[in-house]
């Protein structure tokens, strides 16, 4: 999370082809700003799909860019560890934030299990009936006839209070939620935060809000059935709070993993609906067709575009030798617009036959915990767009995040038409 320098556009490798390949560089957060990266991982995927970028802003790294050479990678956790941080950029040496995510076994294991059950199928079936409620009353409240931001009005407020939920977090707050999801992985100089200081700060400012929260859960006789309950009675982890900057990652994974991903899919789902017109129409026909493409919206839109590892020995793939202490990069993103894996991978395509096929959440130990949580609640809030309005119209250009990890956007002006 170092300072980072904006480039200005003009520097953006917008034209993959005017480049030798050695010199491509996929992790330019302006080109995920620009919608601008997918033709740069074609060329990569056809003519070098495990590539050395030597010089970046995030130092040297490989990228892995073919479906089945990143399922490998992630499932090699013996070889290719997590540890010290998932992103291509590392943390400053002096504000690191440990969390399981970035662990190897045996402490991931030990950390994700203690988490694990308020994603599972029982805890699922209880939250339903409020998430269900909770996106009828946000769709009740959108203008008609005039045009808004869909990312604020539903995207992020549907998943801020799914979040507050899961923490059992006081909901008159919940907007500090999506702010410290914001600063969490924001670039310094893009709108969001300005300095490493200020970024530094506000992360300080959520420990202490939920290190009170900790206490007082701990305090109680009986655990609730939230996240920090869990972690707070749990033997295995109820001494973290004692390693504060573990917390604290610990803490950052769960808010930008329960907040940005179906954040982003919510908003990617009516985009991807509007650039396929047909697709919408098919939709509306057959409502049923719902489950199958939530899974072709997470395809569609992978809201994490990368995982990084680095190689813990000397190793080789497709002919390359990867050295110990490598970075290396899985471009999910890209893995989910492989044509060998999927047909028409740019195409939008609500009942793809292999839409749950995606790498979006990941392989191995290192799945996304929270996957069903998410795919309930695009499935939920789609049953519940289709009760009410006919169209959700896109009337202007998204504007996107600045960033090679998040995948998302900031604003998505639309204009509904009701039933």
């Amino acid at each position: 999370m170092s300072e980072a320098l904006v480039l200005p556009e003009a520097e953006l490798q917008l034209d993959p082809y005017a480049y030798p390949i050695e010199a491509l560089n996929p992790a330019q957060p302006g080109l995920f700003r620009r919608d601008a990266h997918l033709p740069l991982l074609k060329r990569l995927r056809e003519e070098d799909p495990v590539h050395f970028t030597a010089e970046s802003e995030f130092g040297p790294y490989w990228s892995i860019t073919r479906y089945d050479d990143i399922k490998y990678v992630d499932m090699q956790h013996e070889i290719f560890s997590s540890e010290g941080g998932i992103t291509v950029g590392d943390q400053d040496e002096d504000f690191q934030l440990p969390m399981f995510i970035a662990m190897d076994p045996p402490k991931h294991d030990v950390q994700r299990k203690v988490v694990a059950p308020v994603a599972g199928p029982r805890n699922l079936a209880a939250l339903e009936p409020t998430i269900r409620e909770r996106v009828a009353m946000i769709l009740d409240g959108l203008p008609r006839d005039e045009t808004f931001n869909w990312v604020d009005r539903v995207s992020i407020e549907l998943t801020t209070q799914m979040l507050a939920t899961l923490f059992d977090f006081p909901f008159h707050d919940r907007a500090k939620l999506t702010r410290w999801s914001d600063v969490a992985t924001a670039q310094p100089g893009t709108g969001i935060i300005e300095s490493e200081d200020q970024r530094r700060a506000e992360l300080i400012e959520c420990l202490t809000y939920f290190t009170e929260l900790w206490h007082e859960r701990a305090a109680r006789p009986e655990p609730g059935n939230d996240l920090i309950s869990m972690l707070a009675h749990s033997p295995a982890t109820r001494d973290m709070i004692t390693r504060p900057m573990e917390y604290l990652g610990n803490l950052i994974l769960l808010i930008v993993g329960g907040n940005d991903t179906t954040r982003n899919s919510l908003s990617g789902g009516v985009l991807a609906l509007n650039q396929h017109p047909a697709e919408y129409d098919k939709l509306r026909a057959n409502p049923a067709l719902i489950p199958n493409m939530v899974s072709e919206i997470i395809r569609w839109q992978t809201p994490l575009a990368h995982m990084r590892r680095r190689a813990l020995v000397d190793t080789e793939l497709r002919g390359k030798v990867i050295k110990a202490g490598d970075k290396v990069v899985m471009w999910y993103v890209s893995g989910n617009r492989d044509p060998l894996m999927f047909e028409s991978p740019d195409a939008f395509i609500i009942d793809r036959p292999n839409a749950r096929s995606h790498m979006s959440f990941g392989f191995g130990i290192h799945r996304c915990m929270g996957n069903r949580v998410g795919e309930m609640q695009l499935r939920v809030a789609w049953e519940e767009i289709l009760k009410r309005f006919d169209t959700v119209e896109v009337v202007g250009e998204p504007v996107r995040t600045y960033s090679s990890f998040v995948k998302g956007y900031l604003e998505l002006p639309v204009r509904l038409t009701a039933k």
